[in-house]
């Protein structure tokens, strides 16, 4: 069982693995032996964008990332809001650009980081002004454009399909070699 969890946000116990009776079996999970309090460790949604801006795919890179990689736009979905909105929200935030047309392109595991990951492509207007936790931008055309092997790279290639291109998928070592693990 993979958590960062390790004390009882409640009681502050430390929690134990112990395995509980559900519906679907026998499950391993985090609890605390002194309130009962159970962590369940589920995914945590992750909204994505393929943002089609001036006729391109617009990539931009974390400020925290090291290496040179660009990503999709991304964040995580606040209380009360649609994934739609939220990712309209995104947009807007990390980029100044308003959302005008929001289309959904699927739903993805990323276990690594234990997230879902909810893509849409979005057609954008406006000005890019990055907001802080973005160190840059690029605008890529669409043949241009090699997708990671996970997670939002697989929402870009599914995108690339219905747009007629066939994409190409980077491989592990390249990645490695970009330093951007």
């Amino acid at each position: 069982m993979n958590s960062a969890f390790k004390f009882c946000p409640q009681c502050a116990t430390p929690l134990e693995s112990i395995a509980l009776l559900e519906d679907g079996g026998e499950k391993e999970r985090l609890r605390c032996v002194a309130c009962g309090y159970t962590h369940w460790n589920n995914p945590t949604p992750v909204l994505a964008a393929v943002v089609e801006y001036q006729g391109k795919v617009l990539l931009a890179q974390n400020a925290a990332w090291p290496g040179k990689m660009f990503a999709l736009i991304t964040g995580f979905m606040e209380a009360g809001e649609t994934p739609q909105g939220g990712i309209a929200r995104e947009i807007q935030e990390e980029t100044s650009l308003t959302a005008s047309a929001l289309k959904l392109i699927g739903v993805y595991d990323f276990q690594r980081m234990n997230q879902v990951i909810i893509a849409y492509h979005a057609v954008a207007d406006g000005e890019v002004r990055l907001s802080p936790e973005l160190a840059e931008y690029k605008l890529y055309n669409y043949e241009d454009i090699i997708c990671w092997p996970a997670g939002t790279g697989y929402a870009m290639g599914d995108w690339l399909r219905t747009q007629g291109i066939e994409p190409r998928f980077m491989s592990w070592d390249e990645r490695a070699a970009q330093n951007l693990e």
